[in-house]
């Protein structure tokens, strides 16, 4: 592990790592901004879908700072506030799922997800999304490791904006992989990176890549299960969404 460490300790990984987060943030933040240009979003949103915007687009800039002080040379403040995104993390878990049961509870899942399909990915990714970071912390002690599967935590968290920017209604039946590819631009650009600058691709690369590549295969597994299916009924009883086919597309509005 020292050795691998050792290589892969370049002065162009902190810059690499700083602008990688920027080209996420920036991602993430013309998704949700295109949302509201369209009308799609409002202020007059509930608590919790205001809450939930709070604490995941906070959670970018958090990811961006973290990345700016290592830029910039201040490792012993990024590690002092680290410890801020375990509690963060948690949170993001619950807010997430609890979004996405509201929202398909309300039957306004997007029209180019089949309601079982988009409740069974947000959760599984939010999980997906918090075991790489998990990873990351323990990994701690091997910067190398730690950046790199924290940046393949955060690539998971760029598939909501990829599902804004794309045009989800002409890519049916394949959306889901769409905004898969759009993700994994950013982990493909990590094993470009230190093809390029070391000459070998480090193995956190696979371990990162393998989680996500899993959750994907995961959900459209567990989506069709009878469990899934008994699960569904659960969060959208008594909801407009109980109306709606769980494995169906819905509507367009």
């Amino acid at each position: 592990m020292a050795s691998v460490s050792a290589r892969f300790d370049i002065a162009g990984d902190r810059r690499f790592f700083f602008f990688l987060a920027v080209a996420m943030t920036v991602t993430i933040v013309a998704g949700f901004a295109f949302q509201f240009a369209m009308g799609r979003s409002t202020f007059a949103a509930p608590l919790l879908v205001h809450a939930h915007a709070v604490t995941f687009m906070g959670w970018t800039f958090f990811y961006l700072s973290q990345n700016m002080l290592v830029f910039t040379g201040n490792v012993a403040l990024h590690r002092r506030i680290g410890w801020i995104g375990v509690g963060w993390v948690t949170a993001m878990v619950v807010l997430g799922i609890a979004i996405t049961a509201r929202i398909v509870r309300e039957g306004r899942a997007p029209p180019f997800f089949k309601p079982l399909y988009f409740l069974t990915m947000n959760s599984l990714s939010v999980i997906a999304f918090a075991g790489l970071f998990a990873a990351a912390i323990a990994m701690r002690g091997r910067s190398d490791w730690h950046r790199r599967l924290m940046a393949c935590a955060m690539a998971g968290l760029t598939g909501p904006a990829f599902g804004r920017l794309l045009p989800g209604p002409l890519l049916i039946p394949w959306t889901p992989w769409a905004i898969f590819a759009g993700m994994m631009l950013f982990p493909l650009a990590g094993v470009i990176h230190d093809q390029r600058s070391a000459g070998r691709i480090h193995p956190a690369w696979g371990w990162g890549i393998g989680v996500l590549v899993a959750d994907q295969l995961l959900i459209g597994f567990v989506s069709t299960t009878g469990m899934a299916l008994s699960a569904y009924g659960v969060p959208v009883a008594g909801g407009a969404g109980a109306k709606l086919a769980p494995l169906v597309y819905p509507p367009f509005p």
